[in-house]
Parts: structure tokens; sequence; C-alpha cells
């Protein structure tokens, strides 16, 4: 099965491309099939990692930024791949 993590942040005003960065070199304890970074506007920051594992699996997960960077707590949601090649 194929497991999709989706973590999400939005960052404080001005601070988009510090977000980003700092997604971008976090580095996880396993590596993943496959992982995306993308942006949108208000400073929002995804990352989507594929996993082949249980939806339930111990899996690694970006953390929590510090919160000088970020106006919320990260946004975490789980998916499980029922289309795909």
């Amino acid at each position: 099965m194929t497991v999709a993590l989706m973590w999400e942040a939005r960052a404080v005003p001005g601070q988009g491309e510090a977000l980003l960065a700092w997604a971008r070199a976090q580095e996880l304890a396993a590596r993943p099939l496959r992982r995306e970074t993308l942006r949108a506007p208000q400073d929002r920051v995804l990352v989507i990692t594929w996993w082949d594992a249980e939806l339930d699996a111990d899996l690694p997960e970006l953390p929590e930024p510090a919160a000088e960077l970020v106006t919320r707590t990260v946004h975490r949601w789980r998916f499980e791949s029922v289309d795909g090649t």
C-alpha cells in the first residue's frame, strides 16, 4: 500500500522563504519513495512524502518549525492511495 503524509505550515508574514528553506533542509530518519515540497500564496509551505507502508505505520514526519517562523501549528494529514500508477 502507498501512504502519503502531508505537512503544511503557514509562515509569519515575510518569512515564507525562511520557512521554505527550513522545510527543505529537514532530514527524515528514513527515505520515502518520493518527497515533494511546494509553496502557495500567503507564505504556505507543503511537504508531501510517499511511503510503501500501511496507513497506521510509524513513519518519520517533519517536526514543528520554530515558533517565530509560523503563524500556527503545523497541519498534518495521512492519506492512503486508492488510484495510482
